[in-house]
Parts: structure tokens; C-alpha cells; sequence
């Protein structure tokens, strides 16, 4: 092979990996359809928070890493919500709702928590089975990042912030 092929096979696989981490980096998964049950019997679904950026944090009582990343939550609610910032925190089938509703009043949680009696919450957003796990999902309902495992908040802060400045 010439010098001169070698160079342009060499620019061509340069530009496709280019492309490739450009896809994968912008083109993201919409969130699924989902609806929440909320503490207080109602209901949120995915399609009404369109339009706002949205957490979805599922965990459990149980979890350690869980009820100690919730302080950072409530204060990056309080942040951002009148910016537009949705959090909804999905307990976990396993979880009983008595103990949910005891850590939420406790704790006076400024955000939405609902609980996932039947599992088909957690189903949807992937078969989620590791506490925590934080799906953050644009204006546009689609997932912007997922975190497994507690989140470190200056990189959520920033990506909030990043998300919140996009249009709808």
C-alpha cells in the first residue's frame, strides 16, 4: 500500500470514529412512558413533565448510598425547581410503603415520591434492579444521563444547568 492511501484509510477511520462518538453522544433515548403513583394517591405521568427537565431517582429505605444522597437531592430541587426542574423519587417494589411514606414526611421532601408497588415502573426504565439509579431526561422527554449509583452534584448541577438553558 502506498503512504498516500494509508493516510487517507487513516483520515476516513478518523472521521467515522468522529461521527460514531458525535451519535452516541447526541442522539438520546426517549424517556419511557411512564406514570408514577404519587404519596398522595394521584398520579404523574412522563408526558405532563415534557417540557421540564426531570430526575427520576429510583431507591429504597433500605438502601444506604439512597437515603443519603436525598439531602443533595432536596437541595438540588430547591435550586432548580423554579427553573423548571422536576424530581420524582420511585421507591422501589420491595419497599414498604409505610416506611416510604415515614422517610418522606420525616424528611419533609420537597419533591414528588411515588412508589412502585408492582414493579412496572422500574420494568420500564430498563429493568432497573440497583439502588440508586437517576435518570435525568430533557425538556424533550428524552434521557440526557443515567447514573448508577449516587451521583456526584457538581456534575449533576452542571448538567441540570446545561439542560435547563436548552429549548424545549
Amino acid at each position: 500500500m502506498h503512504y498516500r492511501t494509508v493516510r487517507y484509510l487513516f483520515a476516513a477511520a478518523l472521521v467515522l470514529a468522529a461521527a460514531a462518538v458525535a451519535w452516541f453522544t447526541l442522539v438520546r433515548q426517549p424517556a419511557p412512558a411512564s406514570e408514577f403513583v404519587l404519596l398522595d394517591g394521584s398520579r404523574q405521568s412522563m408526558q405532563a413533565l415534557q417540557g421540564k427537565v426531570t430526575m427520576v431517582n429510583f431507591w429504597a429505605t433500605s438502601c444506604a448510598p439512597c437515603v443519603a444522597e436525598m439531602p443533595g437531592f432536596a437541595s438540588t430541587y430547591t435550586q432548580y425547581a423554579d427553573q423548571g426542574l422536576e424530581l420524582v423519587a420511585v421507591a422501589m417494589s420491595y419497599d414498604r410503603p409505610d416506611h416510604v411514606v415515614n422517610f418522606a414526611q420525616s424528611r419533609q421532601l420537597p419533591f414528588k415520591v411515588a412508589i412502585d408497588n408492582t414493579g412496572q415502573v422500574a420494568k420500564a426504565w430498563g429493568d432497573v434492579q440497583l439502588t440508586p439509579t437517576t435518570f435525568v431526561v430533557d425538556k424533550r422527554g428524552a434521557i440526557a444521563k443515567t447514573y448508577v449509583g449516587v451521583p456526584q452534584l457538581d456534575d449533576l448541577h452542571r448538567l441540570i444547568e446545561r439542560l435547563l438553558a436548552e429549548s424545549a
